[in-house]
């Protein structure tokens, strides 16, 4: 029963079986259960309810380009493009992950020291893309506090769920990115 839910499993994220990591090997070998988890959690990850599947695709490629893993950003993208998000799109989730990442380093660092002199020193890094989003600033806003979220910056996540509260969103789009994200970060322990 594990084997062919794993091989499901496997063919659901597009992975060979011959490209089969140690930690999805160790699940398999070991009778693990979670195995069945993990692929309705992605299966159902993407079925929220307050995002639309492009909305939830882009911010599961996004927590994707953030752990650096190739496998699901492949299907991510795959899945993206499969609810019609054009390629400007899929490239400015990537460019979250990539901006946040710069972002939550330095806006943690600012919350751990605490100090005037540090909170008042310009950030210095260049964030046009929040400007004016290809995915609109709702959106982007939303996939940011995804990506902080993972990377663990409570002024960050903070000050996006301020924006989107701003701009009109819910509480259940934040929840439902947050529950998002979490999925993915679980799946990248297993699929790298």
């Amino acid at each position: 029963m594990i084997q062919e839910v794993a091989s499901d499993l496997l063919q659901d994220v597009g992975v060979a079986a011959d490209d089969v990591t140690l930690a999805m090997d160790t699940l398999v070998n070991g009778d693990s259960r979670y195995i069945k988890d993990l692929r309705i959690n992605l299966k159902n990850v993407l079925k929220a309810k307050h995002v639309t599947p492009k909305e939830a695709a882009l911010i599961a490629l996004s927590i994707a380009a953030n752990a650096q893993n190739a496998p699901l950003q492949k299907l991510f993208i795959e899945k993206a493009q499969a609810a019609e998000a054009t390629q400007p799109e899929i490239a400015e989730a990537i460019a979250c992950a990539s901006l946040l990442s710069a972002n939550n380093v330095f806006y943690r660092f600012r919350h751990f020291m605490n100090k005037d002199k540090y909170n008042t020193l310009p950030a210095g890094i260049k964030m046009q893309i929040m400007m004016k989003p290809v995915t609109g600033k709702e959106f982007f806003e939303l996939m940011s506090l995804a990506v902080s979220a993972v990377n663990g910056c409570e002024m960050c996540v903070t000050s996006h769920e301020n924006s989107l509260m701003e701009l009109g969103s819910s509480e259940e789009r934040v929840f439902d990115a947050v529950r998002i994200a979490s999925v993915v970060v679980s799946a990248t322990k297993v699929f790298y």
